[in-house]
């Protein structure tokens, strides 16, 4: 299965955006260089008083799909 990592540091102020609704796609730049696309909501889990930090893999299938994220540190 294909994936990708990159690392995030989003503010809690700038992750108010997705719970009202200005923002619903995060797009980040890999560590590899890629650009990466996703649902923001599949960031909640991540989110502490501070907003988002850490890096991240991010699987997906074959046609480009979301499959999973994990923080790994």
């Amino acid at each position: 299965m294909p994936s990708s990592f990159f690392n995030l540091n989003i503010s809690a102020q700038e992750y108010l955006r997705v719970y009202k609704g200005s923002a619903r796609q995060v797009v980040v730049r890999g560590t590899d260089g890629t650009s990466l696309s996703f649902p923001a909501e599949h960031l909640r889990r991540f989110v502490n008083h501070d907003g988002v930090q850490g890096h991240f893999e991010l699987k997906y299938d074959a046609r480009n799909k979301f499959v999973s994220l994990e923080k790994l540190g």
